[in-house]
């Protein structure tokens, strides 16, 4: 690697199961300049995404060298999201490129620092071709069990939170259009073990009675940590869906909606932004400040975000949700960390309200929003299917 040319462009990813949609992008991001392909390693893959790749490092290195708009391409030494970085350093390309749901403030940091072009490119396939992407296509063979995001409430389906004040968790169910990192609160150890009962889809029948099926399989008698009963909900039942908490694991009722105009609405102002996966020795359970006021209030903010999104409030909603986001990180201070408030900071100006997407410590950031958010991935609500 030669640092003195300066039309050097870099992408990086796993590129397992080459497809049409990475070949346009190489194409695309070659139009830039010299084409050079960081790959994740096997171990790298697998510990983002919790799975082995179809191909090993080397074949997906292969088959990358011998797409004609790349230049070269290696095996990332690192780990992590920013595996490349060795790499990206003894380049020093003037452009960085990645699609819209590889994006992260981690990334443009790195950019900053080494003074690289970060350029972030929509999915659009070549005239003439379907638009293809490695989830889609694992999806249509494999695996296509939903994900799952808190939009209010988090923390309330635990005992130990609901025996203060009960309340109200709402979750949205999503469509697997990104196969999102592990220990990144999209609830993937619960899909995991939901892959177990049921390894490519879900039944569409009870969809109640399929949550209590996974929630009981997940947490053997005796357990010392019991995982939440909203994760359960939110992978097996669809929509917009909130679950009633009183000093227990299950909730007492459920409340569903599948209005359409709502989860349009939905899809229309939820952004979400990678971040990092959650340090594996983070502890959130420790300096915590749990008491009936402070789960009152998040209490209370969950009950005002579901009518705000029941009226498509836009601001009232996003009240509710930093209301809610201020509840979880008031008793759980953990959660947040220097490194999380300067990507939230970065984000004020643009979204009208945020939080993290689960327990906290990295993860995803979920932005509410009037307009578009530059970088950020939408979501895909999970509808009703025929026969629920």
């Amino acid at each position: 690697m030669n640092k003195q040319q300066n039309n050097r462009v870099f992408v990086s990813g796993c590129y397992d199961l080459l497809h049409s949609g990475h070949v346009a992008f190489f194409k695309e991001a070659s139009q830039y300049g010299d084409l050079y392909v960081g790959i994740g390693s096997d171990a790298t893959i697998a510990e983002l995404k919790g799975r082995q790749t179809i191909n090993s490092e080397q074949e997906r290195l292969y088959m990358v060298k011998s797409v004609r708009y790349v230049e070269d391409a290696f095996i990332n030494s690192g780990n992590g999201i920013i595996d490349f970085e060795n790499e990206i350093k003894q380049l020093a390309p003037a452009y960085f490129i990645v699609n819209e749901d590889g994006y992260s403030p981690a990334k443009e940091e790195i950019c900053n620092q080494l003074g690289i072009k970060l350029k972030v490119l929509e999915r659009i396939p070549d005239a003439g071709l379907p638009p293809r992407s490695t989830t889609s296509i694992r999806a249509s063979d494999n695996c296509t069990l939903p994900y799952r995001i808190d939009l209010a409430g988090t923390w309330i389906d635990q005992p130990y939170v609901s025996k203060y004040h009960p309340g109200w968790a709402v979750t949205l169910s999503l469509e697997p259009i990104v196969e999102y990192n592990e220990r990144c609160g999209m609830s993937t150890s619960t899909r995991n073990a939901a892959k177990k009962i049921w390894p490519y889809y879900l039944p569409i029948e009870k969809p109640e009675k399929l949550a209590e099926m996974l929630f009981k399989f997940e947490n053997d008698p005796g357990a010392k940590i019991i995982s939440g009963a909203q994760d359960a909900i939110g992978i097996c039942m669809p929509g917009l869906v909130r679950h009633y908490y009183d000093n227990a694991y299950w909730p007492k009722k459920f409340e569903s909606c599948h209005d359409e105009s709502v989860l349009k609405w939905l899809e229309n102002h939820i952004y979400m932004v990678m971040l990092w996966p959650r340090p594996k020795d983070l502890d959130l359970l420790t300096n915590t400040s749990i008491n009936t006021e402070n789960v009152k209030d998040l209490s209370d903010a969950s009950e005002k975000a579901w009518d705000a999104i029941m009226e498509k409030d836009i601001h009232a909603f996003a009240r509710a949700f930093l209301s809610s986001f201020k509840a979880q990180t008031t008793m759980f201070p953990n959660m947040l960390d220097d490194e999380i408030r300067k990507v939230i900071e970065r984000y004020k100006n643009e979204a009208l309200a945020w939080k993290l997407a689960g327990a906290g410590g990295g993860g995803y950031l979920i932005l509410i929003s009037e307009k578009p958010v530059k970088d950020a991935m939408r979501i895909k609500i999970r509808r009703k299917e025929v026969g629920i």
